[in-house]
Parts: C-alpha cells; structure tokens; sequence
C-alpha cells in the first residue's frame, strides 16, 4: 500500500527545477556556459506543465476528501 498519493504535478515541477539546476551547475563548474536568463523559461515551462499535469489528475481522480469519506474503515470490527 502507498504511504501518500502520487502527485504528479509535484515531479514535473521538481524535474524542471533539477534541469535549471544542472544548466547552472554545469556553467559553475565551467563545463558550459549558460546565460543568466535560461532560468526563467525553464521554470515557465515547468509550472506550465506542472498545472496542466495537476488539473488531469485532479479530473481523472477526483478530490481525496470524497474518495476518504465513502472509504471503510478495516479495522473496525
């Protein structure tokens, strides 16, 4: 059983802050360089695709209040 739900508005977000992250690690350690300004179209892009990604799961899903208030309780006797 999972511990929480998957949200997968949360990994697309987190996927775009850790590419933005290793643009700018690459440039700091001289590997490339990279403009100052990439950051803003990477995390744009992101939060974009992070709604968009929120907005299916909460249509197909529907909210978590109503799916845990018709849930039983197994323990219960």
């Amino acid at each position: 059983m999972l511990r929480h739900e998957f949200h997968p508005g949360k990994l697309v977000l987190g996927l775009f802050l850790l590419i933005a992250a290793i643009a700018y690690a690459g440039d700091a350690g001289g590997i490339w360089d990279t403009p100052w300004f990439v950051a803003f179209p990477l995390l744009l892009a992101g939060l974009l695709l992070a709604g968009a990604a929120a907005a299916v799961s909460y249509g197909i899903r529907g909210r978590p209040t109503a799916r845990a208030k018709g849930r039983t309780d197994s323990t219960e006797a």
